[in-house]
């Protein structure tokens, strides 16, 4: 298996990826691009998850490599960023169903879980076996949830009864088990719980009339005296803390995935760009057409390159909040000019699914926002520069 570096990867930084990385890199893009990307316009169009391909999808190891119980071989935390921009090149639905199955919810229980829950629902995770979904954004709450959490939780005996409801929850349609997050009535601390969902008192419900990311099956849960045992308690997760500390792994992921999405976008302006004539060539020749693309080349590598150095400072144990807040705020407003230079240079043929570029436009509105939006990631980054907190 040969592995070819993406024109759009214009300095060559995969090339830091050791051997194996590379191998494991390609198998997750022959897999996109031979079984997603001739299916993913019609199920977005419907609004729907094309959940026959998740085995296959599983099958190439993609949900193994964060955690030493799972992964097949020592990896970095570039390849695992590579990885997420190449599903996200093909379908940011699908690398946000990784995100939540490998980023959130196994990301919650190899952060927070005992060694019990880790060697428990790690497995299961990654196989496949299990589908996970996160639940920490409410209907009223979102990025001040560290205070603003509403769901609680009330312990009764070695049982804890958990009441609330949540918004926004990817896979949670289909997911197996959810993570909870919920604010403990005994001490006012949130805690986290591994909740099966076929629990009495859970419901989840998809959300209907999106615009962005319409393939991925966003839920609004509703939890009514909802009973777990305490085994089902992350026991590594006493305080909003906590949660952040898987926050804080996952928000570097959405920058990388983010390039994907303007990797998509461009990608598929350079082939229209080639192939469309007016004025008798092909526009690639016109000479703003080749500046909107330059434009769109040089977002993606100043991103590739912050995401790299990002990653690699999680390698060494330096990475903080506002180093990856910076990463997401960024790369994910690169990622916006990106994806509308890319449709702007189609015409009105920027705007059908058939030219892909509209996907990608519409896609990255939900990356925009999410894990964070692009004023909480600059109020991050702001507090470190200037030692005040603007949040309050």
């Amino acid at each position: 298996m040969t592995f070819e570096q993406l024109s759009a990867d214009f300095y060559g930084f995969s090339s830091l990826l050791s051997d194996n990385e590379q191998e494991a890199l390609q198998r997750i893009r022959d897999y996109m691009e031979s079984n997603v990307r001739p299916v993913i316009n019609e199920y977005w169009e419907k609004a729907e998850f094309p959940s026959h391909l998740v085995p296959g999808f599983l099958a190439t190891d993609v949900a193994r490599y964060a955690f030493a119980e799972t992964s097949p071989f020592e990896n970095s935390a570039v390849f695992r960023g590579f990885a997420a921009l190449e599903m996200s090149r093909v379908d940011a639905s699908m690398a946000t169903f990784i995100g939540v199955q490998e980023g959130l919810a196994m990301g919650s229980i190899g952060v927070t879980g005992s060694d019990e829950q880790r060697a428990e629902w790690l497995p299961k995770l990654a196989s496949g076996e299990a589908i996970g979904a996160f639940g920490l954004t409410e209907p009223l709450s979102g990025s001040d949830s560290a205070k603003g959490l509403r769901t609680t939780a009330r312990r009764e005996g070695d049982e804890w009864v958990i009441n609330g409801s949540k918004r926004w929850i990817g896979n949670a349609t289909f997911s197996d088990i959810t993570i909870i997050w919920a604010k403990a009535e005994a001490d006012g601390q949130v805690k986290g719980f591994i909740v099966p969902t076929t629990t009495p008192g859970y419901t989840a419900t998809k959300i209907e009339r999106k615009i962005s990311l319409r393939s991925v099956e966003n839920a609004d849960i509703t939890l009514e005296n909802v009973r777990v045992p305490e085994s089902l308690r992350l026991q590594n997760a006493n305080s909003f803390r906590d949660t952040a500390r898987v926050l804080r792994l996952t928000r570097a992921q959405v920058a990388w995935s983010s390039i994907g999405v303007a990797v998509g976008a461009y990608d598929a302006a350079v082939a229209y760009a080639k192939e469309r004539e007016q004025f008798g060539k092909p526009i690639a020749q016109h000479q703003l057409i080749q500046d909107h693309l330059a434009r769109c080349l040089g977002n993606i590598t100043a991103s590739i390159a912050m995401c790299v150095r990002v990653s690699q400072m999680l390698d060494e144990g330096t990475q903080r909040d506002e180093h990856s807040a910076l990463a997401k705020g960024f790369c994910t407003a690169r990622m916006r000019e990106t994806v509308a230079w890319a449709r702007e240079s189609m015409g009105g043929n920027g705007i059908v699914l058939d030219y892909e570029a509209a996907r990608f436009f519409a896609d990255a509105e939900a990356l925009y926002s999410y894990e964070g939006t692009h004023e909480m990631n600059s109020l991050i980054v702001g507090r470190s520069i200037t030692g005040h907190n603007a949040f309050v």
